[in-house]
């Protein structure tokens, strides 16, 4: 009879670490000690990076799965609401040029393709605001919902803003303290296999071995798993997404009441791009960059430029973080009983904050489907690999396609990123498949993608695609339903503008009451 898999290890802290434990303790009920018996091993020297602030709707779910209360994450973790990512300058760099990626699908997406419609008279909308109230609420300022809402309940779909340093102590104190993670803080010193090649038991400086059946790699860059044990190639991807390197900044506001942004601010630069996200008490502001088309120099100046806008002087003394961007990712992520969640498994820029969704899509999977026992564990690691180098790639592919629906023609940066040459081919068909029509949920392979066919849409047509429509005459039947899609688009919209309240009034009525419990 083949043995029961009883106790994970998990090796490695920080939003990647933390986030497999909580998930994995709570599903398999290991506060009980009848469950699964979850580990976490991390080193006392390692510091996470720290940049991660941006997040996913899913992230609600995550938390609510391991019975986190919302009141007390926004009020810990220094959280604001994200409801989407505006794109400022991205398409011809001037000073009016922006569009929106919202959270909220385009008003009837199930049942009509809209964008034909929009594209025949735009009445001097963006396609995001005809079709869809969120692009509205984040101009203003707005939050996604009321303090008389439930937890997690929305009234527009909502991700969050986060002190990514924060999150990864507040999800260590209810993994220790409610999930029953057993918690070690050493290094780890040697990996000890037997013969099949399995891991057995971590050697550490402090506590001897630590036996397990799965061992989780969270190491991030050191990926000392799968990378340094298992040898598993890392596949770059830079001749793809040229961006490789980041100058970071946290900066405080002029006054404690200022607004707090409602989305992820994206400028784009003559060599890459800055992102910009509102927290209660401070934004975190970065320039990534690609070091073959500029110095850090003028990054950094580029940056401190950008700063001065809203601080003035300030930004001339303010102190930057250099960080590197290797872009890439492993060519396997799960190999014998190890796999890899966080950086350990893929690293790319922080375009559309893909990183935290990745820690939770790779760990809800792995809770999800976890083995009974060795002879099952393979099985379920050839079909995590299939999938999630699938989703590593439409990753990849979403990314890029940022750069090539740019009509910059201002620096070699831009110019580049539009040689087809770097261009996959899985990208590629789909371009030419969609000058003909909109992206739809036909052209992927799956029901729960990373990016949906909405998220193409709302990137193609805010960057102003060419497109060649499709000679068939729409009918008097789906005229009408455009017209009044658009028509309820518009009533909805001012109806939440009225009735929803700044992002700052409703963190600051959340740290003062809280959210009502379901």
């Amino acid at each position: 009879m083949a043995k029961k898999l009883k106790h994970v290890v998990i090796v490695g802290g920080g939003s990647a670490g933390w986030i497999a434990a909580g998930s994995i303790a709570a599903m398999h009920n290991t506060q009980s000690g009848q469950g699964l018996k979850v580990t976490l091993i991390e080193s006392p020297d390692v510091k996470s990076i720290g940049v991660g602030e941006g997040t996913w709707p899913t992230m609600r779910t995550t938390l609510q799965k391991m019975g986190i209360s919302e009141t007390d994450f926004i009020r810990e973790c220094d959280v604001s609401f994200k409801q989407g990512a505006k794109f400022a300058k991205w398409v011809t760099g001037t000073d009016d040029d922006f569009y929106y990626h919202p959270l909220v699908l385009p008003q009837g997406y199930f049942d009509i393709d809209l964008f034909k419609y929009w594209q025949k008279d735009k009445q001097g909308m963006s396609f995001s605001e005809a079709v869809c109230f969120q692009e509205q609420l984040c101009e203003k300022g707005l939050a996604p919902k009321l303090i008389t809402s439930p937890e997690y309940a929305a009234v527009a779909n909502y991700a969050y803003h986060l002190n990514a340093g924060k999150f990864a102590e507040f999800l260590k104190a209810h993994c220790i303290n409610t999930l029953g993670v057993d918690y070690i803080q050493d290094h780890v010193c040697q990996i000890n296999s037997i013969d099949s090649g399995d891991i057995a038991s971590l050697s550490t400086k402090h506590h001897g071995d630590i036996a397990g059946d799965l061992f989780v790699d969270c190491t991030g860059f050191s990926a000392l798993l799968i990378g340094e044990h298992y040898q598993v190639p890392f596949i770059s991807k830079k001749d793809i997404l040229f961006i490789d390197s980041a100058l970071a900044v946290q900066v405080p506001y002029e006054k404690g009441a200022d607004a707090i942004a409602s989305h992820t601010i994206s400028t784009a630069q003559e060599a890459g791009w800055i992102w910009d996200i509102g927290l209660p008490s401070r934004r975190g502001v970065g320039h990534v960059y690609s070091s073959r088309h500029t110095t850090q120099a003028e990054a950094e100046k580029a940056l401190r430029c950008y700063l001065k806008d809203s601080i003035g002087d300030k930004s001339e003394s303010i102190a930057l973080r250099k960080i590197d961007i290797n872009p890439g990712i492993r060519e396997k992520f799960w190999v014998n009983n190890c796999v890899a969640v966080g950086i350990s498994a893929g690293f790319l820029e922080p375009l559309e904050a893909s990183a935290l969704v990745m820690i939770e899509l790779a760990v809800a999977t792995i809770a999800e489907q976890m083995p009974a026992n060795r002879e099952c564990m393979d099985i379920v690691a050839k079909s995590f690999n299939e999938r999630f180098n699938y989703n590593w790639e439409r990753i990849i592919d979403f990314l890029k396609l940022h750069y090539i629906a740019s009509k910059r023609e201002d620096s070699a940066f831009w110019r580049d990123n539009r040689d087809p040459a770097t261009i996959p081919d899985s990208l590629k068909s789909l371009m030419t498949l969609w000058q003909h029509r909109s992206p739809s949920e036909y052209d992927f392979h799956y029901k729960r993608e990373v990016f949906s066919a909405a998220s193409y849409q709302y990137v193609l047509y805010g960057m102003d695609f060419n497109f060649t429509p499709n000679e068939r005459p729409a009918s008097e039947a789906e005229e009408k339903m455009a017209q009044r899609m658009f028509a309820e688009n518009k009533q909805v919209t001012e109806k939440y503008v009225s009735a929803l309240p700044s992002n700052r009034e409703l963190i600051d009525k959340i740290h003062q009451f809280g959210f009502s419990k379901i």
